[in-house]
């Protein structure tokens, strides 16, 4: 796009009076066979979603038939699809999983790392805790593909790997999810180490567009859409698992009981995924997928913009979308607790041609 950058300001921060930040974002919003609906800035931004397509990366594993041979539940596959909060309840899962694959934390490669909870961090911090693998906010991703390789009959070993024929099943599988060709989609190494794609924001909200799309047919008619049915499901029926206590993506579900999907992707990313009847886009009676990449990657302004959209959408009931205020217009405080500031969100999406 020509746009001048300047034009994608979409989050002004004020400190008094006075501007102290100005956030550029982009915002893509589709609707069935991945149609562009409305856009911000531009939807064609090429971008790292990096956590926001672990449901495409878990979808790669349920094929397998992992789950079925490991007797991995809905829960199980829900954390699957986490950027949890290493609270008890993630990392026993985690452990748990493992048990039921038969593998130990040690086959794990992900590194530990500080919670994203400050809450665990603070009781780590306390009892000299140093966090292990399992205590990865993505253990649940790397849990699963361990079970996904012994499902194949492939060595866990390297399993992280680019090379190794589990990330190559992931490579095709988020390329057919996006309605790419693997030679479109570029590859980097997430934080956790594994290998994470690049491409056009507008294929992020496809993708949770499919999500969407796939929870909404009564019968699923292939075993790829039953598939991203049980991963919605799943992730909103246990929005809990997903995030953790006071996280963004676990609220915004519990919020919407069942009708959204949202993942966070470090960075600045956010997929979401709407089912038909649940938005109020004239003209649109299917389900819409929607993402976001802020510039800068500022996790508050991400969300703040998130919820800005719902509203612009006019997505669930204002009552849903209410629970989600703090999110809205966070207060900037300083250290004694004083509001000194505040952040304003104006994102004026632009609808496209409609054929």
């Amino acid at each position: 796009m020509n746009t001048p950058f300047a034009l994608h300001v979409a989050a002004t921060t004020y400190r008094g009076s006075a501007v102290e930040n100005r956030h550029i974002a982009h915002v893509a919003v589709v609707g069935a066979a991945g149609r562009l609906l409305y856009a911000f800035g531009d939807p064609s931004r090429l971008t790292l979603p990096r956590s926001a397509v672990k449901p495409a990366q878990a979808l790669a594993v349920l094929e397998t038939g992992a789950l079925e041979r490991f007797g991995f539940d809905e829960s199980d596959l829900a954390l699957m699809c986490a950027s949890h909060s290493s609270e008890d309840r993630h990392v026993a899962r985690a452990r748990a999983m493992l048990a039921k694959a038969r593998v130990t934390e040690d086959d794990l490669r992900c590194g530990g790392h500080p919670a994203i909870s400050e809450e665990v961090e603070r009781a780590w911090i306390k009892r000299d805790f140093t966090p292990t693998p399992a205590c990865s906010n993505c253990s649940g991703k790397h849990a699963g593909m361990l079970a996904a390789a012994l499902a194949m009959g492939w060595q866990i070993k390297d399993y992280e790997r680019p090379e190794h024929p589990l990330q190559q099943q992931v490579k095709r599988t988020m390329a057919e999810l996006t309605d790419l060709t693997e030679a479109d989609i570029a590859w980097g190494t997430d934080g956790c180490n594994l290998p994470t794609p690049s491409f056009a924001l507008e294929r992020l909200a496809r993708l949770f567009m499919k999500l969407a799309a796939a929870a909404d047919q009564p019968a699923q008619t292939s075993p790829r859409e039953a598939a991203l049915a049980r991963i919605y499901r799943a992730m909103t029926a246990h929005p809990e698992l997903v995030a953790g206590k006071g996280r963004y993506c676990t609220a915004l579900m519990a919020a919407f009981g069942g009708k959204v999907v949202g993942k966070v992707g470090a960075e600045g990313s956010y997929g979401l995924g709407v089912r038909a009847g649940a938005h109020g886009i004239e003209g649109v009676d299917g389900p819409i997928g929607l993402a976001v990449k802020v510039e800068d990657g500022n996790g508050s302004i991400l969300t703040a913009i998130v919820t800005e959209l719902l509203h612009q959408l006019d997505i669930g009931t204002l009552e849903q979308r209410a629970q989600l205020d703090a999110f809205r217009a966070p207060k900037i405080k300083n250290t004694v607790g004083r509001e000194v500031g505040h952040i304003e969100v104006n994102v004026p999406l632009a609808r496209q041609a409609m054929s």
